[in-house]
């Protein structure tokens, strides 16, 4: 990606309620600093020109928290699925052909070096889409990745949707994703809530890309902690003592 042309799409509409908390889940701080300033300080070392925020629950306390950042923000009012929030932010991707980052806003241990690696293999390969994973010996919540017999990436499957095979898949999908933008557009609008959930998922878009002929890759974390969420007061601890250890 070049910072001309790049956009990061961060998600950070979720209520959070696990936290305990009034607090919008995106502004609980992590060595010192809200999770959203993590994950937006690393959308920019990777390149990003532009920062899009899809936010929700709190959101003009979110908006004023970072009102001098010049990120953008949309707001996704009701809660139906990750396709469903990047689709709040479409209309201001613009018209020019470009790549498409995104990623969640409670994820503060990613790098900005590790997206920008998953940028260059993403214009590298050629692919619509290039997932990031990783690989826990316990995946459990994750959605997983799948790969066919010759070991190509096929899809994704969210764990509340797969079978008893594929929830022994110990690869899982990161949530973080790079898209060419006229790609990310079309398999949007084609995404349907056929689900346990009854959500809209941006995960589908993979397996739509691929049935158009298009070309998707994964793309596995260094590290895969970089990867773990903040859902809860115990995952925030443990978010906070790795910044920590690392900056020590």
């Amino acid at each position: 990606m070049t910072e001309t042309d790049g956009v990061a799409v961060i998600l950070a509409a979720g209520e959070g309620k696990r936290m305990k908390s009034d607090l919008p889940k995106v502004l609980h701080e992590a060595a010192g600093e809200p999770l959203l300033a993590h994950v937006g300080r690393a959308a920019r070392e990777s390149g990003a020109a532009r920062i899009i925020v899809v936010i929700g629950n709190g959101a003009d306390l979110v908006r004023d928290a970072f009102r001098e950042e010049g990120w953008e923000f949309v707001v996704q009012t009701e809660r139906l699925g990750t396709a469903d929030a990047v689709r709040r932010a479409a209309p201001l991707l613009g018209e020019a052909d470009g790549d498409v980052l995104v990623l969640a806003g409670d994820t503060p241990l990613l790098r900005g070096s590790t997206l920008a690696t998953l940028f260059a293999r993403h214009q590298e390969s050629g692919a619509a889409v290039t997932v990031l994973t990783a690989r826990f010996a316990d995946p459990f919540g994750y959605g997983r990745i799948v790969r066919n017999d010759g070991g190509d990436f096929i899809g994704i499957v969210e764990e509340k949707d797969a079978t008893v095979d594929q929830r022994a898949i110990d690869e899982v999908n990161s949530g973080v994703y790079c898209f060419c933008r006229e790609d990310l557009l079309s398999a949007l609008a084609r995404i349907g809530a056929n689900n346990a959930q009854g959500e809209y998922y941006l995960t589908d878009a993979v397996g739509i890309l691929r049935r158009a002929g298009k070309k998707a890759v994964a793309v596995a974390a260094a590290q895969p902690e970089e990867i773990l969420g903040v859902n809860n007061p115990d995952q925030l601890r443990e978010a906070c003592e790795i910044l920590e250890r690392e900056g020590s």
